[in-house]
């Protein structure tokens, strides 16, 4: 079962076709068909609205541990929360995919996601979707007029760009979460259950599967998001990740920690005791 969400637009009927490169596009001609036989590929908008930083989390960010804001601070927190809501056009596309095990060269294990192109190596992703007969793909961001504020701010205003970036970093977690909250209630209506979202990054996952991830959801016409040297993207403030679906009822399995991050050792959230998974 293939299936797709994007909240960049209108609904659009769409069918799965192959291009030169043997990735998946979509073509907007009112109907559906079959993908290589391993299902169907729809799609639905999904209006990203209400999304509010949640402070707690920006304060997280910012390295709070519980010590008193001076009002001074607080009032242009809240500042810095407005502004942050206001300048964002949050968006998210996200997409399933059949998931099929194999082993590289070397005879480590490899995912494969039936109806693209895309392989994720590692250890700990091939962990964290043990057990898991799809993959939810998945793509947030908080957009380019959430970008071009923060570029303003950081000429300007170093403290007010520190807490905006915050705010962003909080706020698109929840859209986030959003998005997680959407592609989980279409599996729910299959009998499907989900899994914790893995990111590219953590753990042995290279950065280098975002543009992979960005090109198979067609994020960059859908939502924005461009892939940059390195395995990153912009606008900064964008989350992409993966996420396991299940036959059935599924034992609950924590395997987050900060043991294989790369990022351990200069993590300042691990020393604050506040990491990054929730």
């Amino acid at each position: 079962m293939l299936e797709e969400h994007s909240a960049s637009g209108p609904a659009q009927p769409v069918a799965a076709t192959k291009d030169a490169s043997g990735e998946s596009r979509e073509v907007e001609n009112g109907t559906q068909r079959a993908l290589n036989g391993a299902g169907r590929l729809s799609e639905a908008a999904v209006a990203v609205e209400g999304a509010k930083v949640d402070r707690g989390e920006m304060l997280r960010y910012l390295g709070h541990a519980g010590q008193e804001i001076a009002p001074e601070l607080a009032a242009r927190i809240d500042g810095a929360v407005e502004l942050c809501e206001r300048t964002s056009a949050p968006r998210f596309s996200w997409r399933t995919f059949p998931v099929r095990r194999g082993y590289d060269d070397q005879g480590k294990p490899v995912l494969k996601l039936e109806g693209s192109t895309l392989e994720l190596p590692g250890a700990d992703i091939s962990a964290h979707l043990e057990g898991a007969t799809e993959c939810v793909v998945l793509a947030c961001t908080l957009g380019l007029s959430n970008e071009r504020e923060a570029r303003r701010l950081a000429a300007v205003d170093a403290t007010t760009a520190a807490l905006f970036s915050a705010a962003g970093s909080a706020l698109v977690e929840t859209v986030a979460d959003m998005c997680s909250a959407d592609a989980l209630a279409a599996a729910k209506e299959r009998g499907l259950t989900a899994g914790s979202r893995f990111s590219p990054g953590y753990g042995d996952l290279p950065l280098s599967v975002q543009p992979h991830i960005v090109r198979i959801l067609g994020a960059d016409r859908r939502i924005g998001m461009t892939p940059t040297q390195g395995g990153f993207v912009v606008p900064a403030k964008s989350v992409t990740a993966f996420m396991g679906l299940f036959e059935g009822p599924r034992a609950a399995v924590d395997r987050r920690s900060c043991v294989a991050c790369p990022a351990r050792e200069r993590c300042m959230l691990r020393k604050m005791g506040t990491p990054c998974y929730r």
